[in-house]
């Protein structure tokens, strides 16, 4: 795993992205792996297993003409390079709904997991969050006291450039 850096998902096995319970034969190169890819891909295909190497070559995007995020659910950056390293060279995270990547600083976020509201408290960063929020995406307002309950899914996204904490959060 060490041969890849995945700039906007630094730890794909940590947030379970990644799985490494079997070996299983990537859809791209044809290869056994037992570090493989199984989350979202936008195609017109059912292809969806692979290995690291070809998500971060982008030759699983390039060969089935695929996303590992949808280039429509992301916030907008200046420089395109950005966006086509997000969509075609990093792997997705799954969400209970539309996933949606945050950006800050002109660049797109790094993905860090799926803490719920007392992870956020436990890290110290609850109140940063509450700051950083975005209702305009999320459609709730971060006051109301849905912030304790069970039917929501947080995904954590930390800014590269000034190390902002920023929240997506999904309901069921």
């Amino acid at each position: 795993m060490s041969n890849y850096n995945f700039k906007y998902h630094p730890d794909p096995l940590k947030t379970g992205i990644f799985k490494n319970d079997k070996t299983v034969k990537c859809e791209c190169c044809g290869k056994e792996t037992d570090v493989y890819y199984d989350g979202p891909f936008y195609t017109t295909g059912n292809e969806k297993v692979f290995c690291p190497e070809c998500i971060a070559s982008g030759a699983a995007a390039e060969k089935f003409n695929g996303e590992f995020q949808d280039s429509e659910s992301v916030d907008e950056v200046s420089d395109p390079a950005k966006l086509d390293e997000l969509v075609l060279r990093t792997p997705g995270y799954c969400g209970w709904q539309q996933e949606y990547w945050l950006a800050h600083c002109d660049d797109y976020c790094a993905f860090l997991g799926y803490p719920n509201w007392d992870d956020l408290v436990e890290m110290g960063i609850d109140k940063e969050i509450e700051e950083t929020y975005r209702e305009d995406i999320c459609g709730v307002d971060i006051d109301e006291p849905h912030k304790k309950k069970k039917n929501e899914c947080c995904y954590l996204f930390k800014c590269l450039h000034c190390g902002k904490h920023f929240a997506y959060i999904d309901f069921d």
